[in-house]
């Protein structure tokens, strides 16, 4: 198990104080906050070793090239793909997933053809799809999770026909923390000859990921909620796919040649990378995977794990709380709302004023929020640094709300 005071102490901001109490961050699934090797990496490269990549011949150039590439392999083996080339840097999952939607999809789907998706996912593997849909008349096929909140694979291929070009499904929900078997979905869809992308924006924080094993066709990665700068991420292609892709944005340095007639592109990944790229933020990328790392995946998921049963049961034990989802596997998150009808948002904000950093809206999940029923929930994710005094405080927090609410 991780010694937690430990891991605090690389992350400086959990020190300072808020409204006059200590921070206790419960948004770590709309950003996580960043340690220390994060930050140096960061600012080191700033400061000593910044110029543009692949492009110059001096030094500085060649070293931000090397250090820059160097992510690369570290993402792969993070991920366990088997080929470098299978790891396309972008700036996190909403780049990837219209990466997917635009280079693959568009080309490839006409009127008619199908997108399977869930209820569940995020609106940044929701709306790249309906842009399908209203421009080459795709139609996108809802699939629901049951009364508890777990997304079946059966139910999620019972939704494939003959016209299915795609299933589009998230890992871990960011508004139950549902853990999803993507790995038994892209084995059935696998006999069905249909690719499969998974939204693996909140669960590559919580636990090992292995593309491989799990079989999928294209698994999005965000850089911010791993502990790694903004606009940092990548997209996994398996290899036999990547012929498929059709660059869509066109630019320096994803070029072979280019003349009045013709162009010729460079080859995978580089021909989906144009332009200057993030390149000091996919050095802290790469730190926040050494960091995380260093500490142990699976170390990781247990303190997690244990995490969230507390959380559980502690919330769950609430008779006046709405908690939406009882997932049977579940990532340390929580949606609910008060019962006496108080908004997520005066929620929040009293909540704020203890020092309780918490999400309150529809948390980029709106058709999520109406098959619960509710316009917006309050939502608490727990990371790496959190404890059970952290969750204490939430229900203290919480107490006082019920109060004030009456």
């Amino acid at each position: 198990m991780l010694d937690v005071a430990a891991v605090r102490e690389s992350f400086p901001i959990l020190d300072r104080k808020v409204n006059g109490h200590r921070l206790v961050y419960l948004d770590s699934g709309a950003s996580a906050q960043k340690p220390l090797p994060v930050i140096a990496a960061v600012t080191h490269a700033y400061e000593h070793e910044y110029a543009n990549v692949h492009r110059g011949l001096h030094y500085l150039s060649n070293v931000m090239t090397d250090k820059y590439e160097e992510v690369r392999e570290k993402i792969r083996s993070f991920l366990n793909a088997a080929h470098c080339e299978e790891i396309i840097y972008t700036t996190g999952s909403t780049d990837s997933i219209n990466l997917v939607a635009y280079s693959w999809a568009m080309p490839r789907l006409d009127a008619g053809d199908e997108i399977v998706l869930s209820v569940m996912e995020h609106h940044a593997n929701v709306v790249p799809w309906h842009f399908l849909r209203e421009r080459q008349g795709v139609a996108l096929k809802w699939v629901e999770p049951d009364e508890n909140g777990d997304l079946h694979p059966e139910k999620v291929l019972d939704a494939v026909t003959s016209r299915t070009a795609l299933i589009a499904v998230t890992q871990t929900s960011n508004v139950t923390g549902a853990v999803v078997d993507v790995g038994e979905i892209a084995r059935l869809a696998r006999d069905r000859a249909v690719p499969v992308l998974v939204d693996a924006s909140q669960s590559a924080v919580h636990g090992s990921i292995d593309v491989q094993s799990l079989g999928v066709d294209f698994l999005a990665m965000t850089g911010h909620k791993l502990y790694g700068p903004t606009a940092s991420g990548a997209l996994y292609v398996r290899r036999d796919r990547l012929p498929e892709f059709q660059p869509f944005r066109g630019g320096g340095d994803m070029i072979e040649e280019v003349t009045r007639d013709h162009v010729t592109y460079a080859k995978p990944p580089h021909k989906l990378e144009a332009g200057t790229p993030p390149i000091v933020q996919m050095i802290g990328l790469g730190a926040a995977i050494d960091y995380v790392r260093g500490l142990g995946m699976d170390n990781i998921a247990a303190h997690e794990a244990s995490l969230a049963a507390y959380a559980a049961d502690k919330l769950g034990g609430i008779d006046w709380l709405e908690l939406y989802g009882r997932p049977a596997r579940r990532a340390a998150i929580f949606s609910f709302n008060l019962k006496n009808g108080a908004h997520p948002h005066d929620v929040s904000t009293i909540l704020d004023q203890q020092g309780i950093a918490v999400r309150a809206g529809h948390h980029c999940a709106q058709p999520f929020m109406e098959h619960l029923g509710v316009t917006a929930t309050c939502r608490a994710s727990l990371a790496v640094y959190n404890s059970t005094e952290d969750i204490d405080a939430l229900v203290e927090g919480l107490r006082i709300c019920k109060k004030l609410f009456g």
